[in-house]
């Protein structure tokens, strides 16, 4: 029979742990039966990469450290880790690549080394969406050439493929099935809210530069930031404060110790009362369709909990930017030039010919997006690309979400599932996505918050009284 964790979470886990009840050691043994019976077998999910050898060598010594009385807040709490997040212990990271299958790490990521000092177990890797859902147009979510398609935890036969959401479909599905309470996934755009709101999880795109991207496999210098994942939204305030702080060696991250709060202290069961919420209904899923239904029932329990909703109108302005292929280009070469000797390939180019080798196998659905960056300038700084750039902050935030927050008086905007995923990303602004019901077909829909530059501790209050008052996650059954 599979093991099925707490409904409260690392909570539940952690008094699981200190009743004796549980031990590290078995959870972990439970949770990887529970992912060779539904990943590989059963609804075959496909959202695990790789199991970590070293878990349950990991899970002795925070049992250990429990009994000396020397537990961390995450003592004993397995978490998985997206496929393009560096650890030291030999397991590969592949952002779902064929060309990557042998890279390794010698040492983890930032993210990785502040799990582990607040006692995570590293379970393993999760799968994604190949190169962070940048290597071609047309090929669904959460598929990888080396990994396959992840499964949608809700409906695995049922939902299309690509219906899971990506790029960190793995992490999201994960946590949705149960694997384990809690992920990291990363974001450019709409790569962690995606995955989350379609999985029925919470998840949290911070501040770009809250939390540092040292380790992981990059796509954009300007846009990338890593974030939890979670059952619930006190779960992920408590990785979020476990892994928000400055990194001397990740500059984007120079003002993140002057920001990182107490993040669970803002988890109020009022935390909307008096706020002011704007909502652009020409983003909503069309009328009488069931995700914007559940998003009409959802404001009206925020209008309950002491919220004024405003109907908004956000006129994104249409504009293709240069800027994620030129620097996905740039930041993928300079890592590909480290990659162990292993690793056939080591630069944009040699991957795009080491794809075009056994294109059935490596690249079925093509390279668009990546031959898209190989044809950028040369020149890291060239002069259309930062024209690009501040065009691109220019509209997400002066004229963008400063913009629609100042001309209504908000603090907030809201949306379905991650439909303003790329205003905020652009600006490097926090979102969270919190569930919010199910279609009559059982598809999940989610809330999504955005607000200003590290203004996470207002977006956590909303989504927690929110989530506290609507109770709307169920469980998949698998």
């Amino acid at each position: 029979m599979n093991y099925e964790l707490p409904e409260t979470g690392i909570q539940g886990i952690q008094s699981a742990l200190e009743r004796g009840d549980i031990t590290a050691v078995s959870l972990v043994k439970k949770l990887i039966t529970r992912i060779e019976n539904l990943d590989k077998k059963g609804p075959a999910l496909n959202a695990a990469a790789f199991i970590n050898r070293e878990a349950e060598a990991e899970a002795e010594t925070q049992d250990k450290l429990r009994k000396e009385g020397k537990a961390g807040p995450l003592c004993g709490i397995p978490v998985l880790l997206k496929d393009n997040v560096e650890t030291g212990e030999g397991m590969p990271v592949t952002a779902g690549s064929i060309a990557l299958k042998d890279n390794t790490a010698e040492k983890d990521a930032a993210a990785v080394e502040k799990l582990r000092r607040a006692g995570a177990v590293i379970l393993g890797k999760a799968s994604m969406s190949e190169w962070a859902f940048f290597m071609t147009e047309g090929a669904p979510s959460g598929f990888s050439a080396l990994h396959g398609q992840v499964k949608h935890p809700y409906g695995p036969e049922k939902f299309k493929a690509g219906s899971v959401g990506g790029s960190s479909s793995g992490s999201a599905a994960a946590v949705a099935a149960g694997y384990v309470p809690a992920a990291i996934g990363t974001e450019t755009s709409g790569s962690i809210l995606s995955p989350a709101s379609a999985c029925s999880v919470v998840g949290i795109k911070p501040t770009t530069g809250l939390i540092s991207r040292r380790g992981i496999i990059p796509l954009s210098g300007s846009q990338d930031t890593a974030g939890p994942i979670a059952g619930n939204t006190a779960d992920a305030a408590l990785l979020l404060e476990i892994l928000a702080g400055t990194d001397a060696e990740d500059e984007a991250t120079v003002r993140a110790d002057e920001h990182k709060k107490n993040y669970r202290s803002f988890l109020q069961k009022d935390g909307l009362e008096g706020a002011k919420i704007g909502i652009d209904t020409a983003l909503l899923s069309e009328n009488g369709k069931g995700e914007r239904e559940c998003v009409e029932e959802a404001v009206e329990l925020i209008k309950n909990l002491g919220a004024e909703v405003k109907e908004i109108e956000t006129n994104e302005r249409p504009f293709q930017s240069r800027v994620l292929p030129h620097e996905f280009k740039h930041s993928l070469n300079e890592y590909l030039s480290r990659t162990p000797d292993a690793v056939p390939v080591s630069s944009l180019k040699e991957l795009l010919l080491f794809n075009e080798q056994d294109a059935q196998k490596r690249m079925p659905f093509g390279q668009t997006l990546l031959e898209l960056s190989d044809s950028m300038s040369n020149d890291p700084l060239a002069s259309g690309y930062l024209e690009d750039r501040q065009t691109d902050l220019r509209f997400s935030k002066e004229e963008g979400v400063d913009h629609i927050m100042e001309e209504y008086g908000l603090d907030a905007l809201l949306s379905e599932n991650n439909r303003r995923a790329a205003l905020p990303a652009k600006a490097g602004y926090p979102s969270i996505t919190v569930p919010a019901g199910y279609t009559s077909e059982g598809r999940p829909v989610g809330i999504t918050f955005t607000a200003r530059a590290w203004e996470e501790p207002k977006l956590l209050s909303f989504a927690y009284a929110y989530e506290q008052a609507s109770k709307k996650r169920r469980r998949p059954v698998l």
